[in-house]
C-alpha cells in the first residue's frame, strides 16, 4: 500500500464554482497508483467541495441561485456576521455541502462519471486563496 499527499491552492474571484478536475486528475496520474481511494479536504469553513455536472454550465448557475435562496444574505436573520453579510450564509452553505469528498481510483484515474467534475464551491464575495488537501491511498 502506498500513499501520497499534496495541498493545492485555488484562487477564487468571489462566489461560484471553480473546476478542480484537471488538477485532481493530474495529481492522481502523477502518483502512478492503479487502484485506491482519493480524499479531498477543504481547509476552510466558508467554501466547500462538490462533485457536480461539468457539461452544462446552467446546472452550476441553478445551484448557485438555489443556495442563495436557501441561505440568503440578510443580516437580520443571523447573530454571526462579523465579516459581512455573506459570512453566516457561507457557513450554512458549507454545512449543507461537503468539506471533504472521497473518490475511488481505478486504472490510475479518479472514477468520475462521464458528466462529473470536482468543484470548489466558494461562498464568499471577496477573492480568496483556498487550500485543498489531496490524499491518495492505494497500490
Amino acid at each position: 500500500m502506498r500513499q501520497a499527499i499534496q495541498t493545492i491552492e485555488v484562487d477564487t474571484n468571489g462566489q461560484g464554482f471553480y473546476d478542480m478536475t484537471p488538477s485532481v486528475m493530474a495529481f492522481v496520474h502523477a502518483q502512478q497508483i492503479d487502484a485506491g481511494l482519493l480524499t479531498l479536504f477543504c481547509r476552510h469553513s466558508s467554501a466547500s467541495l462538490l462533485i457536480q455536472e461539468n457539461a452544462d454550465p446552467s446546472a452550476l448557475r441553478d445551484l448557485k441561485a438555489f443556495f442563495g435562496r436557501l441561505a440568503p444574505e440578510d443580516n437580520a436573520l443571523y447573530e454571526h456576521g462579523v465579516e459581512g453579510a455573506d459570512d453566516m450564509p457561507a457557513h450554512i452553505r458549507t454545512a449543507l455541502t461537503h468539506s471533504h469528498i472521497v473518490i475511488p481510483v481505478g486504472h490510475g484515474a479518479p472514477m468520475l462519471g462521464q458528466w462529473q467534475g470536482v468543484f470548489l464551491f466558494e461562498h464568499r464575495h471577496q477573492p480568496h486563496r483556498r487550500e485543498i488537501v489531496l490524499h491518495l491511498l492505494g497500490e
